[in-house]
């Protein structure tokens, strides 16, 4: 029975409700900042699915369904340059998917996408097309045989088109797409094999069927459990079930486009891909939906990583505005749409919508305050490079020093310099950006050799976790335990890595450092350094061996610093009294971007768009040592993920949760962690912030500390107070008083010497000024700072027979200073009159006005230095 599906929320429903019907599990929608280090954000359906699939993590259920928020901007995925040229696409976009983790295969998952797309989605049976890869005689078989389709209408395609891998090696097999003809209005028939653009045989869903693992040697295996990921973009399903010819008319990007035509006074044409208008409109639109999306899951404008690609997003839209003649604000009233028609689906845009305006309005202020000096520029180059194509008869570049300067000053992403450049046909020297950009290309090296080295790294490990499974952690109610030794593996430098069944030692995760300790048998002793997860779930203890020996399969006590992990409690606790607290004064819009916590301070960092008054850190700390007095019990359970969020628990940054998760409440504070935690909020101690500073744009850090280290803190602030009141003459409670009555006392006395200094220089300019020779003043004046020789200079040249002055001296730390002033009526800048003599002094210096410093080292070489000058004032005077 075909569904009623009018809107983006109805296929969404559709197609979930479809799979969970079918024993799938329905699980929310991962971040847009992933997990897997190899892609910048999540690029498809699989990547949250992606552990289960290698083998890394065991499924929590056999079959999935999703609706997964993806994002295609930067890096080996990149749809950026194309948005708004193009029908279909997006940075943002959803992908729907069923997934089987060694479930159900073929035969099961290719009937039901039939049934699906036909009698759910109502797509005419007779308008699809299938391609299946030209080995797949299975997947063939079973579309013509089980599910009917002809075989007219099956084409075979290559491993370009119909095979599917995660990487040169790993899990990979061919898969099979479901087109459909849209009529020959889209071109000549033929199916997709004769329509590699897809316009009249639009590929809509790829049914990926995991049955090999790819050896380094290119060799492939069968899989024991094959496996199914499928994808389906919802914009393109939604564009055909709509009657749409392109993903902008539909009802999840024609809102965002009816507003930008309501911000800029611009008129969109449905279908025009030639005007100019019509391509600055769908680029605002699509990009305030995926800034939107990307800001509400914690990616903030930077420099750097997915900051970088976002202020690219959001400056390309900006700059396209402006192109439209709109010099006002744009963005907040696009990003109040995206939030209006994307909300019922993804409700934490509402709770986050204050904040996700502030990042983005603040973004755009910033960057149009310098969008037209950078224009101005570009088109000043553009005119430099036009004369210099006339005369050469040849076509000039763009420097990479100017590209660079656009970047660094401006603001100006590299890529939308080359978006720019483009649409005058001119080239940008990309070399020479990257010459001024060497530093960061190095450590871009650096990190990609480290990765290689994790990767190396990672096929021993998982033979360990095959072979044993998961380490059985104790930590949370023992901090001794017997355990055996399971693998030991070679770290370097003397140090190993020792693998255990059982262990009290906690992993660093979610911001929390790893237990160190001990190991013991009677034969040896290994001091552990650190402990943290080779693979999710198996913990790996790194350290150095320091008596005797220990083997794999020996015995062993392992036991934690109980000292160490016991301040690190106190110092996580307060991380969520304080997370709490930010909330309650700077607002909801507050989320978690990094945290640190050790036996000896803990760091918090957090969104926010401006830094934190004295008051309101006060504020936060009252709050949460509030917390702490209340003594409140400290509760840790595990429950469902769905239960947790229902009773209001936060998730933590960095933090990945699986179905089951571990609930912390402590006082106010409900939040999803996975560490380690004192008794009761008294435990604490006094929490005490000790810094509040910034670490990006839109990022704050605090510090703390608690226990000991609070009291250690707040008694060296004591000591120092008292000793400041001992050098005062006074005593702690009237110490801000006498401090500024002294600094008063101090100010006073500075002015009475700077009257004094500027009447001795009058006194002594009057001197000089009686010893000028055709209006040159000369002089050597030793002792003088080069701020009072200034001065010096100025009152002499206040003559108004004076044309021209220089004064040199050796300055009370030793070096040589020079200064040179010319009168009224003199166009000789002061600079050239010291320029040889700083030369001679080993100096230099200057300026291009009526008066010019510079200094020196070679103090012999004074006098000839002030000859010099001599000749050049008598030169223009």
């Amino acid at each position: 029975m075909t569904s009623e599906i009018r809107s983006a929320n109805d296929l969404r429903n559709a197609f979930t409700g479809f799979f969970a019907e079918r024993g799938h599990t329905k699980v929310e929608s991962a971040s847009l900042i992933p997990h897997d280090p190899t892609v910048l954000f999540t690029v498809a359906g699989m990547v949250p699915f992606k552990p289960y699939f290698v083998g890394d993590e065991v499924p929590p259920y056999k079959r999935a369904v999703s609706v997964q928020k993806c994002a295609r901007a930067g890096g080996k995925h990149n749809d950026l340059d194309d948005v708004g040229r193009t029908k279909r696409h997006c940075v943002f976009f959803e992908m729907l998917g069923n997934f089987s983790f060694g479930d159900y295969f073929k035969s099961d998952a290719i009937p039901w996408s039939w049934e699906l797309v036909t009698e759910i989605f109502g797509f005419d049976g007779d308008q699809l097309w299938i391609t299946v890869h030209e080995s797949d005689d299975e997947a063939e078989q079973i579309w013509h045989d089980q599910v009917g389709v002809p075989m007219n209408r099956i084409q075979r395609l290559g491993d370009k088109d119909n095979f599917w891998q995660m990487g040169d090696t790993g899990p990979c097999g061919p898969c099979s797409e479901i087109h459909i003809d849209r009529g020959p209005a889209f071109g000549p028939d033929g199916g997709p094999l004769n329509d590699p653009k897809g316009d009249r045989f639009l590929e809509f869903w790829n049914l990926v069927f995991m049955q090999f693992n790819q050896a380094a040697d290119g060799s492939r295996t069968p899989l024991p459990k094959p496996s199914i990921d499928t994808g389906a973009g919802l914009e393109r399903i939604l564009a055909l079930k709509q009657g749409k010819d392109s993903i902008w008319e539909t009802d999840v990007l024609f809102p965002l486009i009816e507003q930008a035509q309501s911000v800029t006074s611009q008129k969109y044409k449905v279908g025009d891909y030639q005007d100019r208008a019509s391509f600055s409109l769908r680029v605002l639109a699509e990009h305030a939906r995926s800034s939107t999306m990307l800001v509400n899951d914690g990616v903030f404008p930077s420099n750097e990583g997915r900051g970088y690609v976002l202020r690219r997003i959001f400056r390309r839209a900006v700059r396209h505005a402006y192109l439209l003649g709109t010099e006002k604000l744009v963005m907040p009233k696009l990003v109040e749409t995206a939030i209006e028609v994307m909300g019922e689906a993804h409700p934490t845009l509402i709770t986050n919508k204050d904040f996700i305006l502030g990042v983005l309005t603040k973004e755009e202020e910033s960057f149009r305050q310098t969008l037209k000096n950078g224009l101005t520029i570009l088109e000043t180059e553009f005119e430099s490079i036009d004369a210099i194509a006339k005369k050469s008869k040849k076509a000039a570049p763009l420097s990479g020093s100017s590209a660079f300067l656009l970047h660094d000053t401006y603001g100006f992403p590299l890529e939308l310099t080359q978006e720019i450049a483009s649409e005058r046909n001119v080239e940008v020297d990309v070399a020479g950006f990257d010459v001024e950009m060497n530093a960061q290309r190095t450590r871009a090296k650096s990190a990609r050799k480290g990765a290689q080295t994790v990767d190396d790294q990672l096929l021993a490990y998982r033979e360990i976790l095959d072979k044993n499974g998961q380490t059985n952690f104790v930590g949370y109610l023992q901090d001794s335990c017997e355990s055996k030794v399971l693998a030991i593996v070679e770290a370097g430098e003397s140090e190993l890595e020792i693998f255990l069944d059982t262990t009290p030692f906690y992993a660093e995760s979610g911001g929390q450092v790893g237990d160190c300790g001990t190991l013991r048998t009677p034969t040896g002793e290994f001091k552990i350094t650190d402990t943290v997860f080779a693979l999710p779930g198996l913990r790996k203890h790194v350290g150095k061996l320091i008596r005797g020996e220990i083997k794999i399969g020996d015995s062993v006590t392992a036991t934690i610093d109980v000292v160490a992990r016991n301040a690190t409690r106190k110092n996580h606790t307060a991380t969520h009294l304080l997370h709490h607290a930010l909330r309650s004064v700077l607002g909801e819009h507050v989320k978690q971007a990094g945290s640190l916590v050790s036996p000896q301070r803990l760091r918090f960092d957090f969104s926010h768009y401006a830094q934190l008054s004295a008051q309101e850190v006060e504020q936060i700390e009252q709050i949460a040592n509030a917390q702490v007095l209340a003594n409140a019990k400290v509760d840790a359970y595990e429950t469902s993920k769905d239960e947790a969020t229902a009773a209001g628990a936060i998730a933590f940054f960095g933090d990945k949760y699986g179905e089951i998760v571990r609930v912390l409440k402590a006082g106010a504070s409900v939040e999803l962690c996975g560490g380690t935690h004192v008794s009761a909020t008294g435990d604490i101690g006094l929490i005490k912030i000790v810094q509040e500073s910034s670490i990006g744009s839109n990022l704050r850090r605090i510090e703390a500390v608690t226990g000991l280290n609070s009291v250690e803190y707040v008694s060296t602030l004591l000591n120092q107070v008292n000793v400041a009141s001992e050098m005062l003459s006074t005593n702690s409670e009237a110490l801000i008083e006498t401090l500024a009555r002294k600094i008063a006392e101090v100010k006073e006395l500075s002015d009475e010497i700077k009257t004094l200094r500027s009447a001795s220089a009058r006194a002594r300019a009057g001197e000089m000024i009686v010893k000028n020779k055709n209006g040159v003043v000369v002089e050597r004046v030793d002792g003088l700072a080069p701020a009072d020789l200034r001065e010096l200079a100025i009152a002499v040249r206040l003559n108004p027979a004076i044309k021209a002055v220089v004064l040199g001296g050796i300055t009370p730390t030793g070096g040589v200073a020079l200064v040179a002033a010319t009168g009224a009526g003199i166009k000789t800048a002061a600079g050239e009159l010291i320029a040889q003599a700083a030369k001679k002094v080993g100096g230099g210096g200057g300026g291009k006005g009526d008066i010019a410093t510079a200094g020196g080292k070679i103090v012999e070489a004074l006098d000839e230095a002030l000859q010099l000058s001599m000749l050049a004032a008598a030169e223009i005077v």
